[in-house]
């Protein structure tokens, strides 16, 4: 019996001191947050990843683990960071003929609106004396989470930070997106799928699948050319 409470203690320390509580929980959160979307509506200010990260939070605080365990656990988890960069070539391949068909039209406006996603957050945070650090964190905001914790560490900036900040960006410009385009009577599925690609990354793709194949095509496109030029853009031009 001694000998049986001792193994279970051996598995009850492997289990709250290895990576398998802390991916239990996170995958626990995100079915949750799932369910909880579509029985609450589906709400647009309210999108599952955010509701997962609510949930996630409590539970990590509920069960005492603690920030620092939790993270060293997850980092399996972000591993798979790595594979998903490499997998936004996909979408890229899978769109070339809308790059081919409207290429001045994208050339025209990706660079500004991808520029100017990252200049005003660091233009304000800069105009409230905000550190360097913050100002690194916040600069690419609006780039998908792989290409984004990239970019802030090359810039010296803070991952978690960095993370907070495209969780509301992504929110955000989903809901304003949806706004706007309603606002100003955009009905093309191309123009509004694009838009929330660029500027809310993974989180405005997902709204945009929801509104028609067309769009999520075509904010796929615009999510993963945002990456790639904020990745070549914004270590070169944040020195200066």
């Amino acid at each position: 019996m001694t000998e049986f409470n001792g193994r279970m203690q051996e598995l009850l320390l492997v289990w709250t001191t290895g990576p398998m509580l802390s991916i239990a929980l996170t995958l626990a959160a995100f079915m949750a947050a799932n369910w909880l979307f579509a029985k609450v509506g589906r709400p647009l200010w309210m999108p599952p990843v955010l509701m997962a990260a609510v949930i996630l939070a409590g539970a990590v605080a509920a069960s005492g683990i603690g920030y620092e365990t939790y993270q060293q656990g997850a980092r399996w988890l972000t591993v798979l960071l790595g594979p998903a960069t490499v997998a936004l070539g996909v979408p890229l391949y899978q769109q070339m003929h809308h790059i081919r068909a409207l290429w001045r039209p994208i050339l025209c406006t990706l660079p500004l609106a991808a520029s100017l996603a990252a200049v005003y957050a660091v233009g304000i945070a800069w105009l409230m004396d905000a550190p360097l650090s913050i100002l690194a964190s916040l600069a690419p905001k609006s780039v998908t989470a792989p290409i984004a914790m990239g970019i802030a560490e090359q810039l010296g900036g803070s991952v978690a930070l960095t993370l907070g900040g495209l969780l509301i960006t992504g929110v955000l410009a989903s809901v304003f997106v949806d706004w706007g385009a309603k606002w100003m009577k955009i009905s093309d599925d191309r123009m509004v799928g694009f838009a929330l690609g660029l500027n809310g990354h993974a989180i405005g793709t997902a709204r945009a699948f929801e509104i028609s194949p067309t769009a999520g095509a075509f904010a796929s496109l615009g999510m993963g050319l945002t990456g790639v030029f904020t990745a070549l853009f914004l270590p070169f031009v944040f020195p200066f």
